[in-house]
């Protein structure tokens, strides 16, 4: 099967290259122009695991408006700010009998995407699974081979053979891959888990086990948990987890799978770069006002983050 991912950020390469690695015909699109320039120039990406084993991943890439390429599945990684402009510099690639999949943090990607693929095209899910872009042409997956899960469901939420088929091609990959026909609780189930971990980590400049370990954690997670919830139950979202599962997803990934891991979040804001919390806690305050509820924990976070880069900011 063919795939081209849009967005080779850290989350972009672990697809592309784990899916390549797994036998399939994999191609990469970026905007970053460093990115794109050291790929072109040392023929690949450097890949390590748990900073150890960096070793050179030969990969083809290529910027939007030079990319011919008819893949079978597009793979979309990329920041939600970005997506817009993106899907419009590659709109002369898409056709409609391609299926696009997304794993993207926040909410706000399927309406773009909505734009340029029909409904029953469209997979969407959520990856448990940790990445640290070090730099241009250089990751770092975080975790053991085979570590980590992706839930993920059709938009429809009616799967076909061609779903089927890229779920055994994610399963090859070792990205565990469980497929539901619950296509808002499957994405809200990854974005309630960021409004607690990626925003509270990034706040404190902390990495997720250092959040498990003070004592008062699972009070924050659960009021923020709960206030998620509340919103979800009132616009009618059938969650893919209870209010407890939620938790214990935190903590495992927090204690066991990803304890030394700093979450996408807290790397946009150690960058400078623009994070993505409208789209994940702004997402819930939004969600929440449209049925007369007020996610006020959510709104305060999501004030904090801004503020947090507003100082960053200034201080430049």
């Amino acid at each position: 099967m063919k795939f081209t991912v849009l967005g080779s950020g850290a989350m972009g390469y672990r697809y592309g290259v784990l899916l390549q690695e797994a036998g399939n015909e994999v191609e990469f699109v970026d905007t970053w122009k460093p990115n794109v320039e050291k790929v072109l120039q040392q023929g690949g990406v450097y890949v390590s695991r748990d900073h150890k084993d960096r070793r050179l991943v030969p990969i083809k890439m290529y910027y939007p408006e030079d990319y011919t390429g008819k893949p079978d599945v597009w793979v979309v990684f990329d920041k939600q700010m970005h997506l817009a402009s993106f899907l419009e510099r590659m709109q002369q690639s898409f056709d409609e009998k391609q299926y696009v999949l997304t794993c993207m943090n926040g909410m706000g990607h399927v309406e773009k995407l909505l734009q340029y693929f029909k409904p029953e095209k469209i997979i969407a899910g959520t990856a448990l699974v940790a990445t640290v872009l070090n730099g241009p042409g250089d990751v770092d997956f975080i975790g053991a081979r085979g570590a980590g899960t992706m839930n993920l469901a059709n938009y429809t939420e009616k799967p076909d053979e061609m779903t089927h088929k890229i779920v055994n091609e994610l399963d090859k990959a070792q990205f565990n891959p469980n497929l539901t026909t619950n296509f808002m609780g499957t994405l809200l189930a990854k974005v309630v888990f960021n409004s607690v971990v990626n925003t509270l980590c990034t706040l404190f400049e902390i990495t997720m086990g250092e959040f498990a370990s003070y004592p008062g954690a699972d009070e924050l997670s659960k009021q923020l948990i709960n206030e998620a919830y509340d919103v979800c139950e009132r616009a009618g979202i059938q969650m893919l987890n209870t209010r407890q599962e939620e938790l214990d997803s935190v903590n495992y990934v927090s204690t066991v799978a990803n304890p030394l891991h700093y979450p996408s979040m807290y790397q946009d804001m150690s960058h400078n770069r623009p994070t993505e919390v409208d789209y994940i806690n702004g997402y819930l305050v939004k969600l929440g006002r449209k049925y007369h509820y007020e996610a006020a924990t959510h709104a305060f976070l999501t004030h904090l983050v801004h503020l947090a880069e507003h100082t960053r900011q200034q201080k430049k």
